[in-house]
């Protein structure tokens, strides 16, 4: 690969598209097991090298991220038990395949924050884009402000709490886990769900093909309870329940077109 040196700082290679550079800054502050990085002049690859070496290496436990500057794909990868503050907002792909983390963003988060998250926590204190949540696997995601399209699209299990509304498509081939949208829905809720629930406590636009109401139990009133009160968001609005309506387990083997001529 032809790579090219900045200024003596991060390398990349010749079309822009790799960091290679693969230098720990290990300027961070460390006082026993806490530790504060100022991320204001660091690229995206050396702060998530940084935050590997504070928990993997110097047996960090809790770590503050100042000027985390909305860069995209920070805090990913994270696989131990930790606790993780970013002041501040995260661009496209914020921790994404972790596994045991608690994370808090104090700002806002891009694309896809969450994707394939394993366990843990992360609570987001601003907004979230479009598929936050994709693919999204254990733990809990809160969301104290709004989310954009297709929230949570192919869930496999974890929890989505979102205290305001939720675009389009949210729930989109969802198979299991559950959501819980305390403001409106948009169009095409729990599209081509195939397990999971949602609890929707505004108004939804439309259902999506397969997403019927649901009928609501005493285990629904227990886990909303238990979960408000876990994050201290207050008492719970009236939710509706929403749930997969089984009509696409079973498929025809033939085609349209192939009907067609049988018939």
């Amino acid at each position: 690969m032809d790579a090219v040196s900045t200024g003596g700082e991060a390398r990349y290679d010749a079309r822009g598209l790799v960091e290679l550079d693969e230098v720990i800054p290990k300027i961070s502050e460390i006082d026993g097991r806490r530790a504060t990085l100022d991320a204001e002049t660091l690229t995206t690859r050396r702060i998530n090298l940084e935050l590997r070496w504070l928990l993997y290496e110097q047996g960090v436990r809790e770590v503050t991220v100042l000027n985390p500057g909305a860069r995209h794909s920070l805090g990913a990868g994270i696989l131990t038990r930790c606790r993780i503050t970013f002041e501040g907002s995260l661009g496209y792909f914020a921790c994404g395949i972790i596994d045991g983390p608690e994370v808090h963003i104090t700002g806002r988060v891009g694309w896809s924050a969450c994707e394939n998250m394993m366990s843990g926590v992360v609570r987001i204190e601003g907004n979230a884009g479009s598929l936050m949540g994709a693919a999204l696997r254990g733990g809990d995601v809160v969301v104290k402000g709004q989310v954009g399209a297709r929230t949570g699209i192919d869930q496999k299990g974890g929890t989505i709490i979102v205290l305001g509304s939720a675009g389009s498509m949210t729930g989109f081939m969802m198979q299991r886990g559950r959501q819980i949208i305390c403001g409106d829905a948009g169009p095409g809720l729990g599209d081509s769900m195939y397990d999971g629930t949602i609890y929707v406590g505004g108004s939804v636009a439309s259902l999506g093909i397969d997403c019927v109401p649901g009928e609501w139990t005493e285990a629904d009133t227990e886990l909303i309870g238990r979960k408000f009160a876990i994050y201290e968001l207050g008492p719970p609005p009236e939710f509706k329940k929403f749930v997969c309506g089984k009509k696409l387990y079973n498929y025809d083997n033939l085609e349209p077109s192939e009907r067609k001529l049988v018939l």
